[in-house]
């Protein structure tokens, strides 16, 4: 199995159901994805709670803020891209979650520092 993508999906489906809050198994990747999506406004809140991190979701008048979440480097099929090759979300509007060798962070932070690497997931 897939941690980050069963994370992904799990936050993915709670927002399509409705739900306030959602479980994720813990991982350090994990928690680290969650609080990057919680610094851009996608979640409302991120806590640990021993083997478990619960994910707040929020929600703009009864409409989920995250719409889309797409999983791109896969366990399978690693996908690696250079900082020229870093995929625009949207024309901007979405963000491209990479997994860089000083740690994980957008495609815009990616940009900034000029440096490249695994491109996890593209959210919107």
């Amino acid at each position: 199995m897939d941690p980050v993508a069963d994370a992904l999906i799990r936050i993915k489906n709670g927002y399509q159901v409705g739900k306030l809050k959602v479980a994720i198994r813990f991982s350090k990747l994990i928690l680290k994805l969650a609080k990057l999506l919680e610094k851009e406004g996608y979640l409302l809140g991120v806590e640990q709670k021993g083997q478990e991190i619960i994910v707040t979701l929020k929600y703009n008048s009864r409409a989920p803020v995250l719409t889309d979440i797409q999983r791109v480097s896969k366990p399978a099929l690693r996908v690696y891209k250079g900082v020229k090759d870093l995929p625009v979300v949207l024309n901007g509007l979405g963000i491209a979650i990479i997994s860089t060798p000083k740690g994980l962070m957008t495609d815009r932070q990616a940009r900034k520092l000029k440096v490249g690497g695994e491109v996890l997931a593209l959210v919107w």
